[in-house]
């Protein structure tokens, strides 16, 4: 390959065509391209791709230019394409590794189908600001549940390896590292944190996913400690390509090797590219620097030749480990077979159910078989707004919205539906029927990328409304929608049932009504704690102890106007059954090298329902060389239960799950004493002791 040819593979342009590129196309000047309407199209629809587009694309590249090499065609494929999924943290709701994978295979299959073979997803940023907009596509505030399911999401993506099948794509990894810490949770702000918690907490879903083959990362907009992510040297070539050993391409964020004149490190573009590919960004994506400078740059010294091949080298390599060598095309036929099956529509409904999490109960649901239901709220009838965010490729006619559900699971009752426009009218109503159904949260356009707020309140009204409705209601069901965790301190006392829904995808009304009917046992938990108020945030599970604990049930707090607990807790969610849990069992009080230890508890359901408990194993380290955390999770096991039926819950503890990372990233485990607490959430439980020993256990 020439010099042009060569670094042609690190240029990623938007939306090329094969008409007005034709030219750049058979002088291979690039070797990626991103469909996108720009570089907010998190909540901007454009006219997507199809087959046929990408093959004229390919058909021109390999056809005119002098090397044949084949186009890699991305797209920001989410959480979902045609059949769109709950939100990430909709799906993190669910807790369950294997609905995920098969959310992304899904995505996966019907993107590839027009042509798509690269996503920006999944995004691995652990979130602990809700005000952060970009918290719906996280897995939440936890740094194992956000390992645990991003790597679900790698392997549904890429067919479980297999990239070279016509249903795989490319992940990619994003954002490498930190993003989530944006400060105030404003978008692209800088973050500031230390070697000990960015090991422990942001960098630990990244290293899961390297371990879990993922193809791609993309490196952060922000600055870390001062040093912007895109030229970050120790972070991106030392640690991701050292002490990772991830060997696949890097890619920046859009625009981002531009915007290190905006950070202050880059006079112009050609500093720029400079800084970003000795730093190991291998793909500019949009801003144009490496096409216009780094031939230039290498022909003055200034960056060395073997940069380039190296990163050259990893993009072909990709693309041959895709198969776009062999065939580079896609059969137009295809996307008609599998786009929005029947049985992607069920997987959907499925994990719209996933993301409903029942926060509050007074014995209104399930709801039996009403007389007179209304259905009222700014979301009753919504359709397009059950997607959420980053849905490119989703439709409006698509979506079953909830008041429609409702129509359809009680075609014997009469259903009235309103959608809040008319406060007086939803009042006569809600007086009339014997269950009202309130659907009210958030428009997507207020959440995923550069949509930040200031405070995590229901929208103005929302909750005057609801109060309004409560006066007059017979029994109340109030349901919020949201694209993240939400402080609902107003709506404690609010009607009989408070419900929390993550935008829940095209299966959203099916998902969220199966649930209140009772039709399928609630199962979400919430992936992050729910604050009273915005002034508590962050405010997450695994916050280290202080020198001066405070005694929950003390008097003396941190803040003098308000608690110091969140509302709800990470983990919390509520079934139509209670189940106790009773004393946790070790195997072996001490775990010595090479040993497993099994931790078990007895769960029950006490009620007259069937449940399907998500129960929670945390551990916490009494004594080490850094302060620990209070409680980190470890496990989860999802477990159905009849009513009456009691079950032995089972996990395993080795040196691994009790280990940490020091201020080097060297994995350290210490002899503790750890406390193991199997529960339904991260603020209760039944608990024991456990210590670690340089000699093998002896017999219990």
């Amino acid at each position: 390959m020439t010099p042009e040819e060569k670094v042609g593979q690190l240029h990623q342009v938007a939306n090329p065509d094969p008409h007005r590129d034709a030219a750049a196309l058979a002088a291979a000047e690039f070797g990626t391209c991103i469909v996108a309407s720009g570089e907010h199209a998190g909540n901007v629809r454009d006219a997507g791709t199809q087959a046929a587009a990408v093959n004229a694309l390919q058909r021109a590249a390999v056809e005119t230019s002098r090397l044949g090499v084949p186009l890699l065609v991305a797209r920001d494929v989410i959480h979902g394409h045609r059949t769109v999924f709950p939100i990430p943290l909709g799906q993190a709701a669910g807790f369950d590794a294997q609905i995920v994978r098969d959310c992304a295979r899904v995505a996966a299959r019907e993107a590839t189908a027009d042509g798509i073979r690269w996503t920006f997803a999944p995004m691995l940023d652990v979130a602990q600001d809700p005000r952060w907009g970009r918290v719906a596509e996280s897995w939440g505030e936890d740094a194992w549940l956000a390992s645990h399911l991003g790597s679900a999401a790698v392997a549904g993506f890429q067919d479980g390896g297999r990239l070279a099948g016509p249903e795989a794509m490319a992940a990619c990894a994003k954002h490498y590292v930190g993003y989530g810490l944006a400060q105030g949770g404003r978008d692209y702000a800088e973050v500031d944190v230390g070697p000990v918690t960015l090991h422990n907490r942001h960098l630990r879903p990244f290293r899961a996913a390297v371990d879990a083959g993922v193809a791609t990362v993309m490196s952060a907009f922000h600055t870390l400690d001062g040093t912007p992510m895109t030229a970050h040297v120790p972070l991106l070539r030392d640690h991701l390509r050292g002490e990772l050993g991830f060997t696949g391409p890097v890619v920046s964020d859009w625009d981002a090797v531009g915007e290190l004149r905006q950070h202050g490190l880059a006079t112009g573009t050609r500093d720029a590219a400079a800084l970003a590919l000795r730093a190991g960004v291998d793909i500019d994506m949009v801003t144009g620097a490496y096409h216009e400078h780094l031939t230039g740059l290498v022909r003055s010294g200034t960056v060395p030749a073997a940069l380039v091949d190296e990163a050259a080298y990893r993009v072909l390599l990709l693309k041959l480990r895709l198969g776009l060598f062999e065939d580079p095309y896609t059969d137009p036929g295809r996307a008609a077979a599998v786009h929005l099956t029947p049985d992607h529509r069920a997987l959907a409904r499925r994990a719209a159910a996933g993301a409903v999490v029942l926060l509050r109960n007074d014995g209104v649901l399930p709801l039996t078989e009403p007389r007179r239901l209304h259905v009222t709220g700014a979301l009753a009838t919504a359709s397009a707004e059950l997607l959420g965010t980053w849905t490119l490729d989703g439709r409006a006619e698509d979506v079953v919205t909830i008041a429609d559900a409702f129509r359809e699971r009680y075609a014997g009752a009469v259903v009235t539906v309103d959608d809040g426009r008319f406060p007086d009218e939803s009042l006569v109503r809600a007086r009339e029927a014997d269950v009202v159904v309130a659907c009210v949260g958030e428009h997507p356009v207020r959440s995923g990328e550069a949509n930040s707020v200031t405070s995590l309140e229901p929208p103005p009204g929302q909750v005057e409304q609801l109060t309004a409705l409560a006066r007059v209601s017979r029994r109340l069901v109030v349901v919020v929608l949201t694209g993240r965790p939400l402080a609902l301190e107003r709506l404690a006392d609010v009607g009989e049932a408070l419900v929390l829904v993550f935008h829940p995808g095209v299966e959203g009304g099916h998902g969220v009504v199966d649930v209140l009917t009772g039709d399928v046992p609630p199962s979400g938990r919430l992936p992050a704690s729910l604050p009273w108020t915005t002034g508590q945030v962050p405010l997450h599970h695994d916050q280290r102890p202080t020198g001066r604990p405070l005694d929950p049930d003390g008097t003396v707090g941190r803040y003098r106007d308000h608690r110091d607990t969140p509302q709800y807790p990470f983990g919390h969610g509520l079934g139509y059954s209670p189940v106790s849990y009773e004393g946790v069992l070790l195997s072996a009080a001490e775990l010595g090298p090479g040993e497993t230890v099994r931790a078990s508890a007895r769960v029950t359901n006490t009620g007259s329902r069937p449940v399907l408990e998500t129960v929670q194993l945390y551990v916490r380290a009494h004594l080490a060389a850094i302060s620990r955390p209070v409680g980190e999770l470890v496990g989860v096991r999802r477990v159905p239960l009849a009513p009456g039926e009691s079950a032995e819950v089972v996990f395993e503890l080795d040196r691994r799950t009790l280990s940490y990372r020091d201020a080097a990233g060297r994995e350290r485990c210490e002899a503790g004493p750890f406390t193991v607490r199997i529960a339904p959430h991260a603020g209760g439980g039944v608990t024991t002791r456990l210590r670690v020993t340089d000699e093998a256990p002896g017999p219990t």
